[in-house]
């Protein structure tokens, strides 16, 4: 079982439609955080919600 450096932690990452900030929210999730994000673009947004 991985236990991930983020477990149990929270986070918001703004501009996680794209790029950086959805690489940034990919990261968190994958090490345990809860994570929400945001972005003007709100498909993007989804989009990321659903890697």
């Amino acid at each position: 079982m991985h236990v991930g450096l983020l477990d149990g932690k929270v986070g918001l990452v703004t501009g996680a439609g794209a790029g950086i900030g959805r690489a940034t929210a990919l990261t968190f999730a994958r090490e345990g955080a809860a994570v929400t994000v945001a972005d003007v673009d709100p498909q993007g947004g989804e989009e990321t919600v659903r890697l």
